[in-house]
């Protein structure tokens, strides 16, 4: 389950980048450029992906067994 987090983690942190990018005017070429709501849909994307990663990656409460 893991390594799946990782990667959703991952795309939503890329795609959320490219909507930001896209909505400040710094990556034009699309019916995102120049729309605000576009760079806070990216903002909001990155930070659910980060958490994501924080998530899917913290150790647990209990040692491991030897």
């Amino acid at each position: 389950m893991k390594p799946i987090l990782n990667i959703l983690a991952a795309l939503l942190i890329l795609a959320g980048g490219v909507w930001f990018l896209q909505g400040i005017n710094l990556l034009p070429g699309s019916f995102m450029t120049r729309q605000v709501k576009w760079a806070i849909y990216g903002v909001i994307a990155v930070l659910i992906g980060i958490g994501l990663l924080v998530f899917a990656n913290r150790r647990s409460g209990s040692p491991p067994r030897q």
